[in-house]
């Protein structure tokens, strides 16, 4: 990225609301709106594989959340830098969707449109059954998430005036 260029950072937060932590992603979205300012856009989605190569079409650097199942304890952040290694689709499975994020990845991947930057944090969840109750191991790990995000932000933006937190806290 060049020296005064604003960078076009997208907050994409992925789940469905009710059906318990899956909605881990949108919370991120809600929680993280309030402590930013600037250049940042935010959006929310179901997590349709289509749907999120479009979202994130246009941006240099997208921060994404979405709820996991992994068999690791509820609340277990996984971080991975989606332009250096593959997702495990097995464990972003919660999507009614054949085509989810995993798979978006690898076809923008090799198509070439993946953003210069896609950090994907998930966070594991433990139920994601009907309803809107997220665990609290589950909204703990989303905090955690929301202050790790605002950091990156912050670390990518050393030179970047168009980014800023509103709140650091």
């Amino acid at each position: 990225m060049e020296t005064g260029k604003r960078q076009k950072v997208l907050l994409l937060g992925i789940g469905n609301e009710y059906r318990g932590d899956d909605g881990a992603g949108l919370l991120f979205t809600r929680m993280i709106r309030t402590k930013i300012s600037g250049s940042v856009t935010l959006k929310e989605s179901q997590g349709e594989g289509g749907a999120l190569m479009e979202a994130w079409q246009g941006y240099e650097t997208v921060i994404l959340v979405d709820a996991i199942s992994s068999g690791a304890p509820s609340g277990t952040i996984m971080k991975i830098d989606a332009t250096k290694q593959n997702i495990p689709a097995k464990y972003f499975r919660f999507s009614t969707h054949a085509f989810g994020l995993a798979e978006a990845i690898e076809l923008a991947r090799a198509l070439k449109t993946l953003p210069e930057n896609l950090l994907v944090y998930g966070i594991e969840g433990a139920n994601f059954s009907p309803g809107n109750e997220i665990t609290p191991s589950v909204e703990r790990s989303v905090k955690r998430v929301v202050k790790e995000a605002l950091h990156e932000l912050l670390s990518r933006s050393a030179n970047d005036a168009s980014l800023s937190p509103a709140d650091s806290g």
